[in-house]
């Protein structure tokens, strides 16, 4: 009964956010997303293993995606995992974690009818062999998906070496037209660091929504999101539901307005 009326909420909302939305396209286009809390959703179901939330967490994202094409949202990026979790945690659950990656997302991505062209934002140099082949041939697999629809994998991902990597590229691409500092410094703009990041081509997100109660960016599209609405849920990522992905577009379009009246 409650899964029937969450469901029934779910539409009547999206109904009212798409007809509100449409008049003046202002549904976001690109939602980035940190999933948090999958080993304490683990924990709390009573599992000793945080894997299990890891594994749970994976699959949950086909969930999410098709929440969002309902929206027509097109562009989707998911934080999966960063440098400093694959140094940081126990190497069981990192290796657990390159797995769920290399397997469960891979098969999920895939599947017959897929409608999500992959992305990878990261550092591949820090990744396990086989997850970074992986993740290749994940992006090859979808590369002719024409959908319009677009996902964006950051693993091994971290904002601040995102912008210093894209730096160190603009400097190596002037380097070879002989430019001086000088010039360098007289002509540089913010649009040198948009072109050599990790996924140039991605539009700003509108909305990153991070999952788990707690409130903080945490190195994620600290270029990209410097404008972003930022949405914190309760929610671990595991539990969150398509209301909390709809009341955070919800709240968007409502500072939307109030900005564009004041």
């Amino acid at each position: 009964m409650r899964q029937s009326a969450e469901r029934v909420y779910a539409h009547r909302l999206r109904k009212q956010l798409t007809r509100s939305g449409s008049d003046c396209a202002r549904l976001p286009d690109h939602i980035g997303v940190i999933i948090d809390g999958n080993r304490r959703w683990a924990r709390q179901a009573g599992y000793a293993n945080p894997s299990v939330g890891h594994q749970i967490g994976a699959e949950h994202i086909a969930d999410f995606l098709r929440w969002c094409q309902r929206l027509t949202v097109h562009h989707v990026t998911i934080f999966i995992c960063s440098t400093e979790n694959l140094t940081r945690r126990a190497a069981a659950e990192v290796a657990a974690l390159m797995d769920i990656i290399e397997n469960t997302i891979a098969r999920l991505l895939t599947q017959p009818g897929r409608s999500w062209q992959v992305h990878v934002a990261g550092n591949s140099d820090v990744l396990p062999q086989a997850t970074a082949t992986a993740l290749k041939d994940l992006c090859t697999e979808t590369e002719t998906v024409d959908s319009g629809y677009h996902l964006t994998l950051a693993v091994g991902y971290g904002g601040r070496q995102e912008i210093v990597d894209a730096f160190t590229s603009y400097l190596r691409e002037e380097a070879l037209t002989g430019a001086d500092l000088e010039n360098l410094a007289r002509n540089f703009e913010a649009d040198d660091i948009d072109r050599h990041l990790y996924q140039p081509d991605l539009p700003v997100p509108a909305i990153i929504i991070r999952t788990s109660g707690e409130q903080r960016s945490s190195n994620f599209l600290l270029w990209q999101g410097s404008h972003a609405d930022y949405f914190f849920c309760d929610a671990y990522w595991p539990a969150f539901r398509e209301t909390d992905l709809l009341r955070a577009v919800r709240d968007y379009l409502r500072r939307s307005t109030i900005i564009g009246e004041s």
